[in-house]
């Protein structure tokens, strides 16, 4: 097992897109098995949990009906959120950046073969090598768009792989937390950073070598670049914290998410609708 190298500085500044990338793909190679170690029970092995809140899919109902739908989870991980589509009745291709994140899932599969069901695909999730209009459902909880800088380019990307009358939906960490410390307990209520700073987050080498970067945008952003992308906004999801948990994941914490959102999520869909 590996982990992630202690970066030599952090900073805030612009980061290229490929190199983005490249940075997410070795941090999340390193990390997949600690994370996995650290977060699984949590997350179960066939639950789609929308963000370290701990609200699911089957509670929150935000992807629609599933059975015979062709789904893509973009960003998947260990391919939690894709086997329980999965077992929803959907026929379900899983991809991520990372090849240590999917081999995760590989191994998970051998274990439940019979909650087993999707198909894994290592791709960036902002440069698909898929079909136009070939799935029904895009999908992605925390993954992708908080650390690659083409917002723009991912949102065009799932657009153009969904068929009229499709669905993305995806979940992010809610942009009023940039401007807080990410702590979970009373310090992570002060205001450190401006809301409006988009530089993103980087640890890097003492030469500059970006080893992690997450991005940041205000939610008008998100909305525009919906927008933008030919999606139909129709519900904007910033979910409370549970009454019925009391735990802390990272920065995340009761104590921050009964007083301000920690996630949001965009649902959108290729329309037509009402509101578009």
């Amino acid at each position: 097992m590996t982990t992630p190298p202690s970066p030599d500085r952090v900073t805030r500044r612009t980061v290229a897109h490929d190199d983005a990338v490249r940075a997410g793909r070795s941090w999340w190679d390193a990390e997949a098995d600690a994370y996995y170690a650290e977060h699984g029970d949590f997350l179960g092995d066939a639950e789609l949990t929308w963000g370290p809140e701990g609200w699911t899919e089957a509670e929150l109902g935000l992807l629609g009906p599933l059975e015979g739908a062709d789904v893509l989870e973009v960003g998947a991980g260990a391919g939690q959120g894709s086997r329980w589509c999965a077992a929803q009745g959907a026929r379900v291709l899983a991809t991520d950046v990372s090849g240590g994140m999917l081999r995760v899932g590989r191994r998970i599969d051998t274990g439940m073969p019979h909650r087993a069901g999707a198909a894994y695909l290592q791709c960036d999730g902002a440069r698909l090598p898929l079909a136009d209009a070939s799935f029904d459902v895009v999908f992605t909880a925390h993954g992708v768009l908080s650390f690659v800088p083409d917002l723009d380019r991912a949102l065009r990307e799932w657009r153009r792989v969904l068929r009229d009358g499709g669905r993305c939906v995806f979940s992010l960490s809610h942009p009023l937390r940039w401007a807080f410390l990410d702590d979970p307990g009373p310090e992570g209520l002060t205001v450190a950073h401006s809301y409006f700073d988009r530089r993103a987050y980087v640890e890097e080498t003492a030469g500059g070598r970006a080893t992690y970067s997450e991005h940041h945008r205000t939610l008008g952003d998100l909305v525009r670049a919906v927008t933008q992308a030919g999606l139909c906004l129709v519900d904007l999801v910033e979910p409370e914290w549970p009454a019925d948990r009391d735990h802390v994941w990272g920065g995340w914490s009761r104590l921050r998410g009964e007083l301000i959102p920690g996630t949001v999520i965009l649902v959108c869909t290729t329309g037509p609708s009402p509101t578009c």
